[in-house]
């Protein structure tokens, strides 16, 4: 997709982002040259960062699931969120090639469908911490509750509960309440199922309606997967347009208990090995 296309389709949520975030966008630097970069392919990735905060989004096939890199521009502190075991490599060349120290490892929850690269990535990163809610039955060096923080520099992402699709789901906030990382809790025009790993559609529910969609309009949602080609969504779209969460509660609980879908290929794996590699090695 050209980069015309995407911002035209992207429109209604830049001009929401760009009237309340327009003071912190004239000091985003999406690639750390020292000034603002409004080209068209930079521009995108840079209006949805936070002041003094480099971002990428980063994308693994197999699993579609989305890896975030966030760093303090200053302090070259970075947070990675979600890494994927096949993709350790790509994701430590990009950090070396932007110059950042990789702190912490924060995953959303404890995944089915694939093997997060947290603990190959403390192998090969000295002093590296791993973090995931303390409610996921997984080891980790840092177990998170609801109003934890994860620093990197002068920023931090808040920690919200929003647990459902599984008890242990998380979403991390930046500080500024512009950008969300809802993990499988909310999905672009969808949600994480909750057939398993303790899930439960009235729970997701309300962690979406109270920890997610009490968060400004204008904020964006990135999400742990995306099966459409879709990269962002904001809270206003998803309050509108999202097919289930829309609905009732009934009507949502009745549609997630006949959604009859198949089970992840990779959950006997995948579960074993995540509830593990947040201490010890793959």
């Amino acid at each position: 997709m050209s980069a015309a296309v995407l911002l035209n389709g992207l429109k209604p949520a830049i001009s929401v982002a760009l009237r309340s975030c327009s003071r912190r966008i004239s000091r985003i630097d999406p690639i750390d040259h020292g000034s603002p970069v409004f080209t068209p392919h930079r521009f995108y990735i840079g209006m949805m960062g936070t002041q003094g905060v480099l971002f990428r989004q980063l994308f693994e096939a197999e699993s579609s699931t989305y890896t975030y890199l966030l760093a303090d521009r200053d302090s070259r502190e970075a947070v990675l969120i979600d890494p994927v075991l096949e993709t350790v490599d790509r994701d430590l060349k990009l950090i070396s090639d932007l110059g950042l120290t990789l702190t912490v490892a924060a995953n959303t929850h404890c995944h089915a469908d694939h093997i997060t690269g947290t603990g190959l990535l403390k192998k090969k990163v000295v002093g590296l911490k791993s973090a995931i809610s303390k409610h996921s039955g997984a080891t980790a060096d840092i177990l998170l509750s609801d109003g934890d923080q994860i620093a990197f520099g002068k920023h931090c992402l808040t920690v919200r509960e929003t647990p459902g699709h599984t008890d242990g789901c998380v979403t991390y906030v930046t500080g500024d309440h512009c950008m969300a990382f809802t993990g499988d809790a909310l999905l672009i025009r969808g949600c994480g199922r909750t057939d398993f790993q303790q899930g439960c559609p009235k729970r997701l529910y309300e962690s979406v309606h109270k920890r997610i969609f009490t968060l400004p309009g204008h904020c964006f949602i990135f999400p742990a997967h995306d099966y459409k080609g879709q990269t962002v969504s904001t809270v206003d779209e998803e309050k509108k347009f999202n097919p289930r969460l829309t609905k009732t509660m009934d009507e949502f609980v009745n549609i997630m208990n006949n959604l009859n879908l198949p089970k992840p290929k990779k959950i006997d794996i995948s579960v074993p090995a995540n509830l593990v590699c947040g201490l010890h090695d793959v």
